[in-house]
């Protein structure tokens, strides 16, 4: 785990063990259903567990707020993000049934107590939330409508969606109509993998 403790040295030792385990069950998981690619598999610290932490440089979820991530597969970004925010509940949902099974018992495993993960799709979900969070679902103006009724009347500070992704994404922007910010993870990041990789920040309305 020594990418996460250079990049963030608040870790605690009991995160950091965390993120071990997670990795650990993780991989055993992915044998049995391949919630990632086996490349991917070699460079989890940086591709998964870092990737998904991305969010975290760009926002801190004050505590007692919610998140819901939308398609969340293999748990990614709501796993490691619910790690590194221990005080805030985040609502994992993916369409896949034997991924969120998957979800939930890495979940378990590790005592994560603030993570709930549900098999529906983003629009069928009907609680409110401060915050969306996703790693590259689809593009822009397709997944915003999914979410854009799932936020709380009264957000947190910073309420709207994090949403991961790669490439240029100016037609991307200018085709979703949305005034986005757009966030370089290479300003965060030295590692090539990360040269073209972003948040998109999209305030709740």
């Amino acid at each position: 785990m020594n990418l996460l403790q250079h990049y963030f040295p608040e870790l605690t030792t009991k995160q950091l063990q965390l993120f071990k385990q997670l990795e650990t069950e993780f991989r055993a998981t992915n044998e049995a259903i391949n919630l990632v690619s086996r490349p991917d598999m070699e460079n989890f610290e940086e591709r998964h567990l870092l990737h998904s932490l991305a969010i975290a440089k760009v926002i801190k979820f004050p505590k007692g707020s919610a998140v819901l991530d939308v398609g969340t597969g293999g748990g990614l970004p709501g796993l490691p993000l619910a790690i590194m925010f221990p005080e805030v509940h985040f609502h994992l949902v993916d369409s896949i049934g034997k991924k969120i099974r998957a979800v939930q018992f890495m979940a378990a495993a590790l005592g994560l107590d603030n993570v709930t993960a549900e098999q529906t799709r983003a629009e069928q979900v009907r609680q409110k939330f401060d915050f969306v969070v996703s790693r590259a679902v689809a593009r822009l103006a397709t997944f915003h409508p999914w979410i854009a009724q799932r936020y709380k009347p009264q957000g947190a500070a910073g309420a709207g969606l994090y949403y991961l992704k790669g490439g240029d994404l100016t037609d991307e922007v200018a085709e979703s109509g949305l005034k986005a910010k757009v966030t370089n993870l290479s300003d965060f990041f030295s590692e090539e993998f990360f040269e073209t990789k972003k948040v998109v920040f999209v305030a709740a309305k």
